[in-house]
């Protein structure tokens, strides 16, 4: 269904409420953007800001108490537990901070994982797309290592891999570079450039750090559940410039 200048994403006064006891937290106040086919763009707040809630519910694990969201065209308001967990399977890929990679299980196996139970897929099929999406991450010589022979980044480059396979419309990436040092850091942004230039990935990154944002082409502010700016990055850093320009000797 997504194709160029397709709205990927589509967020209408969305507000978020939560009962605390007698009290009604507003998590979200009204929040309405819209993400593009082929964005690449990044949620930056402070802790308290929102964006947990906001990703919570961009990733189909939670629904907007009123509002509506339209994911790749579909409104998510209307569906069911059962629905949501397919939408989630078939329309996001998900990359968290702490990678969820399965620790005894090699980096083909722990990325074949979400073809595991779909039945359209055959196993060498799956094995193919598997070594396609290692391949595009720069792990194709990896692909027998368990999560413990490989280095931090490799293991993010792992989960980026596994959030691919399922050709999915979005990429969700929450704090994604927060494990890393700076030097890995910036890799990790290089690999989700050459994605979101080469293979045209709309790729949503949720972070705190300014300096990971630069690296995106737009950003959105949130601040006690409202969006405070939404913004074209007029000098977007290449993180494949910012690693050259790295002292080879500075230990990281």
């Amino acid at each position: 269904m997504s194709g160029k200048n397709q709205k990927i994403l589509e967020l209408q006064d969305i507000r978020r409420d939560f009962v605390m006891g007698s009290e009604i937290v507003r998590a979200l106040r009204g929040i309405s953007f819209e993400v593009m086919s082929g964005e690449f763009m990044t949620i930056m707040g402070s802790s308290g800001s929102g964006k947990t809630t906001l990703l919570n519910i961009l990733g189909c694990l939670d629904k907007p108490t009123s509002g509506n969201y339209l994911l790749d065209g579909i409104n998510i308001g209307s569906m069911s537990r059962t629905e949501l967990a397919h939408i989630r399977n078939n329309k996001i890929g998900f990359v968290f901070q702490t990678y969820n990679l399965l620790p005894r299980t090699s980096a083909l196996e722990n990325v074949e994982l979400p073809l595991l139970y779909n039945r359209s897929v055959t196993s060498r099929e799956r094995r193919e797309r598997a070594l396609h999406v290692l391949d595009a991450v720069g792990l194709s010589d990896r692909i027998t290592h368990t999560p413990n022979q490989l280095s931090g980044g490799q293991q993010q480059r792992v989960a980026i891999a596994r959030a691919m396979i399922n050709q999915p419309v979005m990429i969700l990436a929450d704090e994604a570079t927060g494990n890393l040092d700076s030097r890995t850091s910036y890799s990790i942004m290089e690999l989700f450039q050459e994605l979101n230039q080469n293979e045209k990935k709309t790729i949503v990154f949720v972070t705190h750090e300014p300096d990971i944002a630069s690296f995106s082409n737009r950003t959105i502010v949130l601040r006690d559940g409202k969006l405070m700016k939404d913004s074209l990055n007029e000098s977007r850093r290449l993180a494949r410039e910012v690693i050259a320009a790295l002292p080879k000797t500075e230990d990281f």
